[in-house]
């Protein structure tokens, strides 16, 4: 229905909300790791999950095609 309307910000792209459908389980699960896990491997796991919506965000901001490629293409190699 809403498919040919341009998208106006981040979190209308479908990866974004998956994204954060990921961080949103991410912080979910590493509330169940051990407390001695805390700044180590939770830490990461947040850090990482969070640098992903972040990166989309900021690509769907960049001006040309080729800029906003390069954004996702290196969020990809992760």
């Amino acid at each position: 229905m809403y498919d040919d309307l341009p998208m106006k910000s981040f979190a209308d792209l479908k990866a974004w909300q998956e994204g954060m459908d990921l961080v949103a389980e991410v912080y979910r699960l590493t509330a169940l790791l051990p407390r001695s896990e805390q700044f180590g491997l939770s830490s990461q796991l947040k850090r990482a999950s969070t640098s992903i919506v972040a990166n989309i965000a900021e690509g769907f901001g960049r001006y040309s095609y080729a800029d906003k490629a390069h954004k996702y293409v290196r969020l990809m190699k992760r």
